[in-house]
């Protein structure tokens, strides 16, 4: 076969045989004709794979040897900002100029470390220290004071309640206090020591064996199965109020939604690792995250969700949110961020037509930039984007569109630019309301206490395990989004919310609730 190609080849190239199509080409000439087409083919395709290969290769030592940022410079120097007079830019040279440059020795001194002041809200235990020889008629003319920053290991202490018993002597009754609420009954941890242990593993991503090693080493020994035991107790609990965020959540009309693997042990299959999923919907409006544990990332899951949800939800490109089949009305946004990250990778192949996408974008997020310093009402954000934004977006969409037919549909540059179209309606339908956001960065940000966490602790011992941390992600991550610190939240929500009715429960949560600031010495 391949002797037969190099005659083909042969012919055409070195005796300047012409192979073209003719009716009047005899058997012979008609097969070389058919060789000469499969052999082109079979050289086309070939220079198809090795591009592709190629793309993989660099994008694989990317992944192991390059830089992570994502962060893109544009090399037009002459961009101009946005939302600012333009400047006519000449296209003339501009006149060389001939520079010397002497390198001098600096002269000037070494400037000295400026130590940066102490807080002045936090507390201060004073220590006087006196001469050691002082007279009587020694006169005080004023003192110097240094301050130096310290620090307690945390304090483990027993609450000791007593309540003193009476006798009422006309009655024969005894008389005693009631026990105040504890979220454990009959419990022995008290409302700090359990915020503590949920704080410590779910916002600080320590496992309870490392945990218990931080307790033994202040001589108190908990075993591994009580705090296991005081965490089912925590997270039944705080089931309604889970509940009741899902249900302030839903009734936002804007969510950003995201999924993220766990590993789950299978206890069906000794020694196997069951891959689930934590679903995890962001209200920025309302400012509540919803961690939602599934076993798989089927598109019944957020179907069962968002059975009855009115809204928009912003997403990744995976298909399962593309045909939900719910009642409500559903809107669906795509991420700029996701879209921007394929011709991001797509700059080692094709710099000049990645660049020029990138630095679109750029501008796109430029005027997000301007808007929220400016700190833009909702309908200003609109107007900004329809006046500024659009024309980007439609220049940048019949860009593409011409560009798709010239790339490689499986190179770095033809997926990131199929990518892009295939979601362009979904991408640019951020302008039309000012309360959306370009990107899904926001819930992807929530996501990140998860994949710490799982560096350390690996996996969850169950899939009712995975639904309780999915419960406390929740919590912990609409408390960040609110400002407040997590551990005085989960106190005082322990405190009180068996006290609570269930009509109440929403006062609760991290973005109704204020917390009082507890003194750091107590």
């Amino acid at each position: 076969m391949f002797d037969f190609i190099a005659h083909i080849i042969g012919f055409k190239y070195f005796y300047n045989v012409e192979i073209t199509p003719n009716n009047s080409l005899s058997n012979d000439q008609f097969l070389l004709q058919e060789a000469y087409d499969t052999l082109l083919k079979e050289h086309q395709k070939l220079q198809f794979d090795y591009q592709y290969l190629q793309q993989q290769l660099s994008e694989l030592k990317r992944m192991i040897f390059g830089s992570k940022s994502e962060r893109f410079v544009s090399s037009d120097t002459r961009q101009l900002d946005l939302f600012v007079e333009q400047l006519e830019v000449s296209d003339t040279k501009p006149e060389s100029i001939e520079i010397a440059y002497k390198r001098e020795k600096k002269t000037a001194e070494k400037q000295q470390p400026i130590r940066s002041s102490i807080p002045s809200h936090l507390p201060r235990i004073e220590e006087i220290i006196e001469p050691s020889e002082v007279s009587p008629n020694s006169k005080k003319i004023g003192e110097e004071v240094t301050e130096i920053l310290e620090y307690n290991p945390s304090s483990i202490f027993v609450r000791r309640i007593v309540r003193p018993k009476y006798i009422v002597s006309e009655e024969n009754n005894i008389v005693i206090a009631p026990l105040p609420s504890l979220p454990i009954p009959k419990g022995n941890a008290g409302a700090g020591l359990l915020a503590h242990i949920m704080v410590s593993k779910f916002v600080y991503h320590l496992p309870f064996y490392r945990q218990q090693q931080i307790f033994r080493s202040q001589q108190l020994d908990i075993s591994r199965g009580t705090l296991s035991n005081w965490f089912n107790s925590t997270t039944k609990l705080l089931e309604p109020l889970y509940d009741t965020l899902q249900k302030e959540l839903l009734k936002s009309n804007y969510l950003q939604v995201d999924e993220s693997p766990i590993g789950v042990q299978d206890t069906s299959k000794k020694g196997k690792l069951h891959m689930g999923y934590h679903w995890v919907h962001h209200a920025p409006l309302e400012r509540l995250v919803l961690f939602r544990y599934a076993p798989s990332r089927s598109k019944n899951v957020p179907e069962e969700l968002l059975q009855e949800y009115n809204g928009a939800i912003q997403t990744d490109g995976y298909a399962g949110y593309a045909n939900l089949n719910t009642k409500g009305n559903i809107t669906l946004l795509a991420c700029m961020a996701h879209a921007r990250r394929y011709f991001e990778k797509a700059l080692n192949e094709d710099a000049f037509r990645a660049s020029y996408v990138l630095e679109q974008i750029q501008k796109l997020y430029a005027i997000e930039r301007k808007a929220r310093k400016r700190e833009s009402s909702a309908e200003q954000r609109k107007r900004y984007r329809k006046l500024y934004a659009a024309p980007i977006l439609d220049s940048l969409e019949s860009w593409l569109k011409a560009q798709v037919l010239e790339v490689i549909p499986k190179s770095a540059i033809g997926k990131a630019i199929g990518y892009a179209l295939k979601l362009w309606n979904k991408l640019k339908k951020y302008i039309t309301d000012g309360h959306y956001e370009i990107d899904n960065n926001l819930v992807e940000n929530t996501i990140r206490p998860l994949a710490l966490g799982r560096k350390n602790y690996l996996f969850s011992g169950s899939h009712r395990a995975a639904q309780k941390a999915a419960m406390l992600y929740s919590l912990f991550a609409s408390c960040k989004m609110n400002n407040i610190d997590p551990y005085n939240w989960l106190k005082d929500v322990l405190e009180n919310i068996q006290e609570y009715k269930a009509n109440r429960l929403h006062e609760l949560l991290p973005n109704h609730r204020k917390i009082p600031q507890v003194n750091a010495l107590n």
